[in-house]
């Protein structure tokens, strides 16, 4: 049965349903956590230094074979076998697609703080990212964003118009990641995704989900005090993670508003707009 979510992602497994699990959080990615909002970091250190090294290595040797690649079409000459130009021009496309796929691979490693985390407010109902443009896993962009390494996603979204997916990341080790589809307030169409939990190993794949779910219904088995700060050290969290990091003054205060006319409140005070 596929995906309900249209267009459906490459390698999808599953789609997830909403709503509390009695499942604990057997995991080390949630950061904070209080009566208003809780907060999981995406990008594990030690992943993120793995994937901008083997991401650098891939880059140099992408840009080595497209370059070689291309002096041979340039110098080709017209006694050579025609099996060989043809050979070379393919040679110069894969290089280009693996550049072209590196780049932003490289830039989110480099460019990823604290995490990356995740803002979840349980009593507004939003979810706030501040995240590397090139954090998202999507393929298609314009290469001109190629000039721009530091540029960033800062987004408010509704609870209601996001629901979870899990696909195959087809490496050796059979890992899974959950997604974020982004949808039209009341459809199946996807306009927008985001990484919720990358690179897990079968079933872990759905205990932040099943957490967040929990957290956002006020169900029991989201325990506050589960994440590497507990609930009365939020000045120490915000120093730590948030501070420094290009958050909205806005977007920081509606992280603890209690109620959707006190965010609204909020909004009309910065000036922001809908």
């Amino acid at each position: 049965m596929p995906s309900k979510y249209r267009p459906q992602l490459f390698g999808w497994i599953g789609d997830l349903d909403k709503g509390p699990r009695s499942v604990p959080l057997h995991d080390d990615r949630l950061i904070y956590a209080n009566d208003n909002y809780c907060a999981f970091r995406r990008k594990i250190a030690s992943d993120q230094i793995f994937y901008l090294f083997l991401s650098f290595i891939a880059l140099i040797l992408g840009c080595a074979a497209t370059i070689t690649s291309f002096l041979l079409i340039i110098n080709f000459k017209l006694n050579t076998e025609t099996i060989i130009l043809f050979i070379d021009i393919i040679a110069t496309i894969l290089s280009c697609a693996i550049v072209y796929i590196m780049v932003p691979e490289l830039y989110q490693n480099l460019f990823t703080r604290r995490g990356s985390p995740i803002i979840f407010n349980r009593k507004t109902n939003k979810v706030y990212v501040n995240e590397s443009y090139f954090f998202n896993f999507k393929f298609w962009r314009n290469p001109l964003t190629f000039l721009f390494p530091t540029k960033r996603r800062i987004k408010e979204y509704d609870w209601a118009d996001l629901h979870g997916v899990v696909i195959h990341n087809y490496s050796r080790n059979a890992l899974t990641t959950t997604i974020l589809m982004v949808c039209k307030p009341g459809t199946y169409q996807t306009i927008d995704h985001i990484l919720l939990d990358p690179a897990r190993a079968g079933s872990g794949s759905t205990y932040v989900w099943g957490w967040i779910n929990s957290f956002m219904e006020f169900y029991s088995s989201a325990r506050l005090n589960d994440g590497q700060y507990i609930s009365d050290e939020e000045a120490q969290f915000k120093r730590k993670v948030i501070e420094g990091q290009r958050w909205p003054e806005w977007m920081i205060e509606a992280f603890n508003a209690t109620s959707p006319a006190e965010l609204a409140e909020i909004k009309q005070r910065h000036n922001v707009k809908d």
